[in-house]
């Protein structure tokens, strides 16, 4: 048997187990195959379930080469990541009172919001943890701890505060140096 009978009984295995459904007939698939074309060709469509352990076996590994870069090429840009935070939590909180329900959709919004204007920097090999507390300004105080096991030469913060008359916000995103 050779190489590309082969590659063709794979291929045809592989179709019948995923359950594809071809609106050719026999005659007219193997018409197709001899000659390259059909005078009548038509669509195939292919439904694929989830893979079998079978498939896996099957798939090509991607392995990635060490790049020995001990640390980052460019740094995390702090006060550009703050001027984003600031920007944000103003535009969005400026004129919003505390509703419980609307403050915790808007945490979520926001922080989407910043991640992807931070991913937008394109800042390369850094991962990125945003986090943003919205709550009810009265006369309390409230104390917001984080910790995190990270490299100080490489990792680093970056934090900005709001308030109105109803509402106090506060947005982190960190940045820990992926090596």
């Amino acid at each position: 048997m050779m190489m590309s009978d082969i590659a063709k009984d794979r291929m045809t295995h592989s179709v019948r187990k995923r359950g594809s459904v071809s609106s050719l007939s026999g005659r007219e698939f193997r018409q197709k195959e001899l000659h390259g074309y059909t005078k009548n060709s038509r669509s195939t469509v292919c439904y694929t379930d989830e893979p079998s352990q079978g498939d896996e076996a099957s798939r090509l590994t991607v392995q990635m080469e060490n790049t020995y870069q001990l640390g980052p090429t460019q740094h995390f840009p702090v006060v550009i990541v703050n001027q984003i935070l600031k920007d944000v939590l103003t535009n969005y909180l400026q004129e919003e009172q505390y509703e419980p329900e609307l403050c915790r959709q808007m945490a979520k919004t926001i922080s989407e919001v910043i991640k992807t204007q931070v991913k937008d920097l394109m800042i390369p090999r850094y991962k990125l943890i945003v986090i943003v507390h919205i709550g009810q300004r009265k006369s309390e105080s409230i104390l917001i701890g984080s910790r995190c096991l990270w490299d100080p030469k490489s990792d680093t913060f970056s934090s900005s505060v709001f308030r109105n008359s109803s509402l106090f916000a506060l947005a982190s995103v960190y940045a820990v140096y992926f090596e």
